[in-house]
């Protein structure tokens, strides 16, 4: 579909917390890319001009105790709170005039507006009469106010809560009755990563950044001709980043993102052609922040998690079906009990999966229990290491005994271990006998059941009775069709994906389909996203009429191992010829 253009002169932008800080930059860098029309909105008032003693003082110091001279002369108490008061109202005004000089001198028309963008609408829409008059209908909205208010959520106050929620929440509530989505062309809502992975001292800016995320999605889905899209900032350097938090994200190996850079950022995401179907909503930008390993006792502890599957809140289920009703891939098991670890001990990541068993699979069928409970049994701790689990899914027949699922252990670390490099000659593996094979091709004969949202073989590269090459790329999955098995540290879907060479194996050499069952030991270097090449390379270690075992190494393109499976067993079965069939078929020379 052809792009539609977002800006043009002509547009009218309505930008809250545009007059100051990184906000107040991405407008400046936005006018110098296309000179439109801008309206601001800000707290700080610049109808009057700069009292006579504070002009030309570029110090701070010196305007300190020019703010001090000047609170003695007007009989009043010149106490240290006073002083940076004054201070910062005189530099925010300096700011703000500076800044909107900045955006004229692009050629662009600016207005700003001294309101609170928590002002009820009404009066918003009074004082936007004006300007909406003279410069046009508004196009396009950047909500960029907000404000912090750090500490414990147990000495919170609600004035607190209010002070931080109100400017990202209510303010886009106010923006949208002067500014309908229905009319804009675009709406640009500045989160916050802390939205998205939260922050000690920051529940209330993590709620609100998270509510700005939702109400995204709810608005792009009802208004789908405008470009909406939440940039999960991460920390900039400038704005609310002062220089002991810079201290503190360099404590955590944390940079900052650029100022230049992040406005830059800001304008290809609006100045860009999009297609109505080609947006993503919600955009995390900057260095993921790292949580370190929380302090743990080495004493043992016992968990039980319960949870209702369904197939309603779980729509990829119906891309993972086996005759006539869908069934849980193993790998989400493993996602489920991965994640649920992690939750448990924040700062440490999943790494280990040993001994993992399928022991009766979940069917979504007539008799799907109404729950299915995780035990979670603590064997080992080194605090500060490693955590390790034995993990057990099952569920509770009519006579209320119990029906086990799957079992494995799972271990945790606080650093994972470095990993190394298996790097894959692909030409050599494709030499002039193997048989290459496109993805699409196994998935269209039979010879893979899976639908979309696990079709992730592009190409078998080579195929022998004691090795099979695999390139692996999986597309991104929308989060609400993952339903209770988003993607985390342990991506189920691009593991299942990487267990079909299984399959693949099992159907060209036994003409029988073939599902794992057992895996003594699955080590995960590095975690394995969407939309990324890997390499898989599978070494038979044995097989017979009715198992094979296999061992497997996944890489990147440049060798880098991702993950490793020892002794992966897969139960080969002629009875399931009936719902799993097919052989693909060579791909024609020029086509692989």
């Amino acid at each position: 579909m052809v792009g539609k253009t977002l800006i043009t002169p002509e547009t009218v932008v309505l930008v809250s917390g545009g007059a100051r800080g990184i906000t107040a930059q991405c407008v400046i860098k936005l006018a110098h890319s296309t000179p439109c029309k801008f309206i601001l909105l800000g707290r700080t008032p610049v109808n009057e001009p700069l009292p006579d003693w504070a002009m030309d003082c570029p110090e701070d110091a010196e305007l300190k105790q020019r703010a001090m001279n000047q609170l003695s002369s007007e009989g009043k108490k010149a106490t240290p709170q006073a002083v940076e008061k004054l201070f910062r109202q005189i530099r925010a005004h300096e700011e703000v005039e500076a800044n909107l000089e900045a955006i004229r001198k692009t050629g662009a028309v600016v207005e700003y507006i001294n309101q609170d963008v928590t002002a009820p609408a009404l009066t918003l829409q009074k004082e936007l009469a004006g300007p909406v008059q003279r410069l046009g209908k508004i196009n396009g909205i950047i909500h960029g106010a907000g404000t912090l208010s750090d500490r414990r959520i147990e000495k919170k106050t609600l004035q607190d809560f209010e002070t931080v929620f109100a400017p990202k929440v209510e303010g886009l509530r106010n923006l949208l009755k002067v500014a309908p989505a229905g009319q804009l062309d675009f709406l640009v809502l500045f989160s916050s990563v802390v939205g998205f992975f939260g922050n000690i001292g920051q529940a209330d800016y993590a709620m609100a950044n998270e509510v700005l995320n939702k109400a995204a999605y709810q608005i792009k889905r009802d208004n789908p001709s405008c470009h909406v899209v939440s940039i999960d900032w991460g920390p900039w350097d400038s704005g609310m980043v002062t220089p002991e938090l810079k201290r503190v994200f360099a404590e955590r190996d944390m940079t900052v993102i650029p100022t230049d850079a992040g406005a830059e950022m800001l304008v290809k995401e609006i100045t860009a052609r999009h297609s109505v179907d080609d947006q993503p909503v919600q955009i995390v930008v900057g260095q993921l922040p790292t949580r370190s390993a929380s302090d743990i006792s080495g004493e043992l502890h016992k968990f039980e998690i319960r949870r209702h599957l369904s197939l309603d809140a779980n729509p990829f289920l119906l891309d993972h079906q086996i005759g006539l009703h869908p069934v849980l891939p193993a790998t989400c098991a493993a996602s489920w009990i991965a994640s649920v670890c992690e939750q448990l001990f924040p700062g440490y990541t999943f790494f280990q999966l040993e001994d993992f068993k399928v022991l009766k699979g979940i069917v979504f069928d007539e008799n799907l229990a109404d729950e299915h409970i995780l035990e979670l049994n603590e064997i080992e701790k080194v605090p500060g290491e490693m955590v390790k689990f034995a993990a057990r899914i099952l569920s509770k027949n009519k006579n209320g005994r119990p029906l086990y699922h799957y079992s494995l252990n799972a271990t945790l670390v606080s650093e994972l271990p470095p990993t190394s490099i298996h790097k894959v000659d692909m030409k050599a593996a494709a030499g002039p006998t193997s048989e290459g094979i496109l993805g699409k091709a196994l998935y269209e004969d039979g010879t893979l059941f899976h639908g979309p949202s696990f079709q992730g073989v592009q190409h078998v590269v080579s195929m022998g009775e004691d090795r099979l090459v695999l390139e692996v790329l999986l597309q991104p999955i929308p989060p609400d069709k993952q339903g209770q098995f988003p993607l985390q540290t342990y991506n189920p879907f691009a593991y299942d994906a990487i267990v079909q060479s299984l399959l693949i194996w099992a159907q060209r050499f036994y003409k029988a389909p073939c599902l794992p069952s057992h895996l003594v030991k699955l080590e995960q270097f590095r975690a394995i996203p969407f939309g990324v090449l890997s390499i898989v390379d599978m070494k038979i270690v044995s097989h017979n009429l009715t198992s094979v075992v296999a061992d497997i190494i996944v890489t990147d393109t440049q060798g880098t191992i991702l993950a490793k499976f020892t002794a992966l067993q897969g139960t080969i079965s002629q009875a399931l010829k009936r719902f799993i069939g097919g052989e693909a078929a060579p791909v024609p020379a020029g086509e692989k």
